[in-house]
C-alpha cells in the first residue's frame, strides 16, 4: 500500500504541474495579443510565430490534464502585465518576460514527470529559452531556473 500513496503523491504532483503548465500557457497566448498589437511590423511575424506556438502546446497542456484524469484550468478574462507596454520596445521585453515565465513552469514539469512527457516538457522549455533569447537579444544563465537567473520570474498573475 506504501508504493501505491507514493505513485499517487507523483500523480497529484505530475497533475498540478501539467495545470501549472497550462495556466502559464493561457496567460501567453494573452501576452502575445499584447505584444502583437504593439511590436513593430518587422518582429510581428516572430510574435505571431509564439503565439501560434503557445496555442498549440496550451491545447496539447487541455488533452493532457483530461488524460490524467483532470478538468484544465480555464483561462482569465484577462491577466496583469508585469510592466506598462505602450511601444514596440516594451513589447520585446513582454515577450521575453512570458518566455522566461513559461520556461520556469516547464523546469517543474520536466522535474515532475518522466519519458516521453518529460522529453516534450525539456523542449518546450528549450523552444521557450530560444524564443526569450531572441526577444532580449541575450540569455540568461539557468532558462526556467529562476533561483539560478539574475533576476528572479514570478508567475503570471490573473486579473479579475
Amino acid at each position: 500500500m506504501a508504493g501505491t500513496s507514493r505513485r499517487d503523491d507523483g500523480d497529484k504532483k505530475l497533475l498540478a504541474a501539467v495545470q501549472a503548465a497550462l495556466a502559464a500557457e493561457h496567460a501567453a497566448v494573452y501576452g502575445y495579443g499584447v505584444v502583437g498589437g504593439r511590436i513593430r511590423e518587422d518582429r510581428r511575424a516572430e510574435a505571431r510565430t509564439a503565439y501560434d506556438a503557445h496555442r498549440s502546446r496550451r491545447d496539447g497542456l487541455r488533452r493532457t490534464v483530461r488524460d490524467l484524469g483532470g478538468e484544465p484550468e480555464p483561462s482569465a478574462g484577462a491577466y496583469a502585465l508585469p510592466f506598462p507596454v505602450p511601444d514596440s520596445a516594451a513589447a520585446a521585453r513582454l515577450a521575453a518576460d512570458i518566455e522566461d515565465r513559461v520556461a520556469g513552469v516547464y523546469s517543474d514539469l520536466v522535474r515532475a514527470s518522466e519519458g516521453a512527457r518529460r522529453r516534450g516538457a525539456a523542449d518546450a522549455l528549450r523552444e521557450a529559452a530560444v524564443r526569450a533569447v531572441r526577444w532580449r537579444g541575450g540569455s540568461v544563465a539557468f532558462p526556467g531556473l529562476a533561483e539560478r537567473s539574475a533576476a528572479p520570474q514570478a508567475s503570471a498573475t490573473p486579473k479579475a
